[in-house]
């Protein structure tokens, strides 16, 4: 909660800072034919794994996608133009992610049911950074001068990494909830003797930022836009879900007695959806996840920026005196 309250206080103070800023110190910022642009990000956050979904096996992207499990994401910007038509991004974003598979509806009684009562769930807390390249085509067709009432669409990629922290609700025998980190209590046998080839996951990934968006210059120096941010990332486990069940004995023998006592809810919870119906713990090697493909996450990022080194200032103005005309 403290980390969340900093953020927003954060993005506050320097929001005021930006719009206090009067044109002629703004102009005081060169970076030669650069501009720089700093900004805000806002906008729903998608988780894309193995938990929830639709009708059907599960799928990817947009088909398994759950509206009501959709987070809030918050971030900011500063990027570098060297050209008008490429820039440089430096980002730092912070949101959230959810996945519950008792959100699945019982309409169709398709595949689906298998992964509803399978009953898993998780959240976690995403804090990313990245760099990434943008690029804006339409800049080769403009023929005037200024940037106000431009629309610019573009294209983005880039490299970072993000730090999250899958946890579930664990109830004890009072039926009271807690939410606990899933990561320690090895619930697919990460670390374990008996399963050499799952290692202990990382709670630091690397990820791959691509995606698409416009802006719309409502000033010189200031402008709105949208963009859509897909994240390749390079593990299955943000949700901790991604392979089969483990023999429930291991728990006992690799964790503490408390720490047992939650893996063993934690790991396989179909029992708890059937009203105990099923046995208390599945078989050895039965299907939990999904391991063919990594997780990812989206975010629909509503930004506003601005240019702090803006096309009518004086080094503006004279830098484009000095060049070739590139119109006719």
């Amino acid at each position: 909660m403290r980390t969340t309250v900093h953020g927003v206080r954060t993005l506050v103070l320097i929001s005021i800072l930006i719009i206090s800023l009067s044109p002629a110190k703004a102009q005081s910022i060169s970076t030669g034919n650069g501009k720089i642009e700093v900004g805000l990000g806002l906008g729903p956050m998608f988780f894309l794994g193995d938990l929830g979904g639709h009708y059907g096996v599960g799928k990817r992207f947009i088909k398994d996608l759950n509206i009501p499990l959709t987070q809030f994401s918050k971030g900011l910007f500063l990027n570098l133009y060297p050209a008008e038509f490429i820039g440089f991004r430096v980002a730092f974003n912070q949101g959230k992610l959810t996945g519950d598979d008792a959100i699945i509806s019982d309409d169709k009684q398709g595949e689906e049911q298998f992964r509803k009562q399978r009953n898993l769930e998780f959240r976690t807390n995403i804090w990313e950074a990245y760099g990434a390249i943008e690029f804006y085509p339409t800049v080769f067709f403009e023929q005037y001068d200024g940037l106000k009432g431009k629309l610019r669409p573009y294209g983005v990629i880039g490299f970072g990494a993000f730090h999250f922290n899958p946890q579930a609700r664990y109830y004890d025998g009072s039926g009271n909830a807690t939410w606990v980190d899933l990561q320690p209590l090895r619930l697919e046998g990460q670390g374990m003797a008996e399963y050499p080839t799952r290692p202990q996951y990382s709670l630091t990934q690397y990820e791959v930022p691509m995606g698409i968006g416009f802006k719309y210059f409502l000033k010189d120096n200031f402008y709105v836009g949208l963009e859509v941010l897909h994240r390749k990332t390079f593990t299955d486990y943000i949700d901790n879900v991604s392979k089969d069940y483990i023999d429930a004995n291991l728990f006992d023998k690799y964790l503490s007695p408390q720490q047992s006592i939650m893996a063993k809810q934690l790991y396989y919870r179909e029992n708890r959806y059937t009203g105990g119906t099923r046995p208390p713990f599945p078989y050895v090697g039965e299907q939990r996840g999904d391991p063919k493909q990594n997780d990812a996450y989206f975010s629909t990022i509503f930004k506003c920026g601005w240019r702090l080194n803006d096309w009518n200032s004086p080094n503006g103005r004279a830098i484009r005196q000095l060049r070739c005309p590139a119109y006719y």
